[in-house]
């Protein structure tokens, strides 16, 4: 059982299950400040729980959680929230946090969509040259979210993140490539970025032949994004 119908949700469709429940629905948005939004995902979440005791819930929840400069955040406190909330009422469960999932469609404010229309549009992006950020393949998510359900003790929460970190300018400069178009930058020498522990699932990456960081991020830009 599925709830929800974004990105997120949509990949869970060839691996869902009577007997799971993917919650992934709710705040995206890690710059949201409405009221309503998070008390609408809180409002869905609790009467889920309720309407479904006996399923194995998995909520999807996000890497930002770790961004010291979010921590404080309307976001990330809402998140904590939600997890806790899990916790306490789900026999099973499993709370997955997410980093920046990369795929067809999606929210056009996701950072890697962001900037495919920009470079495509040549609108000035302004890159914060020391900022960093962790990308993964949608199908990934989808495939390591199974085999944790396969294979992992209920009750945890699992980071879902590629192995390292990706520069923004690693990030525009493939893109670029993969597009043959040249994209108009305004570099600031500034950014941060923040470190994803990922011991539980680094064995995924290994066993598919995924180490490659560079081949990802190209494989990943290609996949999604090649005219």
């Amino acid at each position: 059982m599925i709830i929800g119908n974004g990105l997120i949700a949509k990949a869970m469709r060839c691996i869902d299950s009577d007997d799971v429940l993917f919650f992934a629905s709710g705040v995206s948005n890690s710059l949201e400040t409405r009221k309503s939004e998070f008390e609408r995902e809180h409002s869905l979440l609790k009467q889920t729980i309720d309407n479904h005791p006996e399923k194995t819930f998995v909520y999807f929840s996000t890497c930002s959680i770790y961004d010291s400069s979010k921590i404080n955040s309307n976001y990330v406190l809402h998140k904590l929230k939600m997890e806790q909330i899990i916790a306490d009422a789900c026999e099973t469960y499993y709370i997955l946090r997410i980093s920046n999932a990369v795929g067809k469609g999606g929210n056009p404010n996701l950072l890697v969509n962001y900037l495919v229309k920009a470079i495509e549009a040549k609108t000035k992006i302004t890159v914060h040259t020391k900022a960093t950020r962790n990308l993964i393949d949608i199908s990934d998510v989808s495939a390591i979210t199974k085999e944790v359900l396969n294979s992992y003790p209920s009750n945890q929460i699992i980071n879902l993140a590629y192995l390292q970190n990706f520069s923004i300018i690693e990030i525009t400069e493939t893109i670029s490539k993969v597009l043959a178009l040249e994209p108009v930058l305004s570099l600031q020498n500034e950014g941060s970025g923040y470190e994803i522990e990922v011991n539980k699932i680094e064995q995924y990456f290994k066993s598919n032949q995924l180490t490659d960081k560079e081949q990802y991020l190209r494989n990943l830009i290609s996949k999604y994004y090649q005219k």
